[in-house]
């Protein structure tokens, strides 16, 4: 697996566009480096910058984009709401994948240390890359900000980890390290007043607020009996949050950052924020993604709200996320552009993607072209991704008036079929294309023929294992479509029907597709496994479509 890694740096202008896209401009010119999102802000004066690629890669990005930062930028003249304390305030990487977190740790000390030592800019470790837990929180170390660095780089425990120990008042220092991944999230107030916003952050923040006695906000503060100021932890962990007017808008905001998504997701956190905000007689009004998010975390906010509606939460990734981005009023402030603020929507390549993005008149002109894909078996992923998707829908009008919960559960089951049939419409002509391209390579000498004699059996193997998962996820809908025709709306009986026949051609069809590319191959092991296998399957989907159609019990008069 090829390994990935993130970096989202955040640059001290948010302005000057002209600086943004010289920084950027940085990024872009590193080769296997893909930038995936540019996010300024006017009140703030700060850019989120989002890129992905190789590690040796963003490694490189980022230390130029770092060093292009320091030209351009003077601290000197900064102004924003958010805290910083340099040109270039904080660079983290993030383990995508195929890459561990003590990984990504050894490669942020690369470019900590270069950057300390060629640039000589004042460099912080922290979270994963730091050592010292005392001084590996970013709120921490930033603490003091850009007016009280000067002094407190002067402090034997605050000397940096790379770098001079002397102050730069251009280019201020930069906190480098490795975490995961962070949402950076604006819930939307409405108030213009930072104390009140600030009362709220307090409440959901891990970190809580002061103890104090009597009034809450001017009373003694209660301290431990090491003199330590005691904390009333907030309601939401893995979340920090701080309250603050955003002039741009003429709203307060609660800025968040959700440093643990599987502790706590973005819908619990706006629901939260919504709860706290109500108990102040406050409301909130929408909410604002800063950066990117991942496509999982916004599945499920949309199967959140539908659930707390007792809807059926089997519907399309597209229907999910639309619920999501109107539940949590993430177009309130600007358009929410899935495919710029979904990292793997911005990852994806078209080119894996031809056919289904077809509109369905220009996928059957392509099909009955003279060109060979695509060809049965991409059709038969498209019929098997049609029968999960009548499962699907008979489930989700069942469960709009009875014993909700599980159709749609029975909706969702069959909605991640589907969304791996289509997958595989694409992936079955690549797989064909590879066959062709591992015939065309040269045959002169022994090598040659050695290498494109491996290259034949690898994409023979992989255009068998194609329509085999065909036909295993089409022969798993049919057990969905099944308990549809048996408990599913009445009405809907000849929508399970037309998907068990759908899904049952889907079967016969792809295994069409495994029997010839298997030719020639029927002693490989592996390969005579998914012959048998196949045959299995082959004959089981004909019996559940005789077993679905009898008990609809629908049949055409004589």
């Amino acid at each position: 697996m090829i390994s990935i890694i993130e970096c989202v740096p955040n640059f001290s202008e948010g302005i000057d566009l002209q600086i943004i896209q010289s920084i950027t401009n940085e990024i872009e010119s590193v080769d296997g480096v893909r930038l995936l999102n540019v996010d300024p802000g006017k009140a703030t004066n700060r850019t989120v910058v989002t890129f992905v690629g190789s590690p040796s890669g963003v490694v490189e990005a980022a230390f130029r984009a770092i060093s292009k930062a320091g030209e351009l930028i003077d601290m000197r003249r900064h102004r924003g709401e958010h805290p910083r304390m340099g040109a270039t305030d904080v660079c983290p990487l993030i383990p995508v994948s195929g890459i561990t977190m003590e990984e990504t740790v050894r490669w942020a000390l690369k470019l900590a240390e270069r950057v300390g030592n060629e640039l000589s800019i004042p460099v912080y470790l922290y979270e994963a890359a730091q050592n010292d837990k005392d001084r590996s929180n970013l709120s921490v170390i930033r603490a003091g900000e850009y007016e009280g660095f000067a002094e407190k780089m002067k402090k034997r425990e605050w000397k940096p980890d790379f770098g001079p120990s002397v102050f730069d008042e251009k280019r201020g220092a930069t906190v480098i390290g490795a975490r995961d991944f962070l949402v950076a999230y604006n819930i939307n107030l409405n108030t213009t007043s930072v104390r009140r916003a600030n009362s709220v952050a307090f409440d959901v923040r891990e970190a809580g607020r002061i103890k104090r006695e009597g009034d809450p906000v001017n009373g003694k503060i209660v301290r431990d009996e090491n003199g330590e100021p005691v904390m009333i932890p907030g309601s939401l962990k893995s979340v920090k949050a701080i309250g603050w007017y955003i002039k741009e808008y003429g709203v307060a905001q609660i800025s968040m950052n959700l440093t643990n998504l599987s502790v706590t997701p973005m819908h619990i956190a706006f629901d939260e924020v919504c709860r706290k905000a109500e108990t102040r007689g406050l409301r909130v009004t929408g909410s604002e993604l800063v950066g990117l998010i991942p496509l999982g975390s916004m599945l499920e906010a949309g199967k959140y709200f539908l659930k707390k509606q007792k809807r059926s939460a089997g519907v399309s990734e597209k229907e999910l996320i639309r619920i999501a981005i109107i539940s949590m009023g993430l177009n309130e402030l600007s358009p929410f552009k899935t495919e710029e603020r979904i990292i793997e929507y911005l990852l994806r390549d078209p080119e894996q993607e031809k056919l289904v993005r077809l509109s369905l008149s220009d996928f059957a002109d392509e099909t009955a072209s003279e060109s060979p894909a695509p060809g049965g078996g991409s059709v038969a992923a498209y019929l098997g991704a049609l029968g999960a998707g009548l499962g699907a829908m008979v489930a989700n009008i069942s469960a709009q008036k009875n014993n909700w919960e599980s159709f749609s559960d029975w909706a969702d089951k069959a909605s991640v079929l589907k969304k791996e049939l289509i997958s595989l419409v694409d992936a079955d002509t690549r797989a064909f294309e590879g066959i062709l391209q591992a015939r065309a390579l040269p045959k002169g000498t022994e090598s040659e023929k050695s290498i494109r004699e491996k290259a034949v059996r690898d994409a023979n193997l992989r255009a068998i294992e194609v329509p085999y998962h065909v036909m295993q996820a089409s022969l798993k809908s049919m057990e969905i479509i099944k308990a549809m025709a048996m408990e599913g709306n009445q009405n809907s009986r000849s929508d399970a029907g037309v998907g068990a026949i759908c899904a049952r051609s889907a079967v016969l069809g792809a295994f069409l597709n495994v029997c010839i590319n298997a030719s020639g191959s029927e002693t490989e092991i592996k390969i005579m496994s998914m012959l048998e296998e196949g045959k299995k399957m082959h004959d089981s989907a004909i019996a559940k479509e005789k077993e679905i159609l009898d008990i609809i019990g629908l049949k055409p008069k004589a």
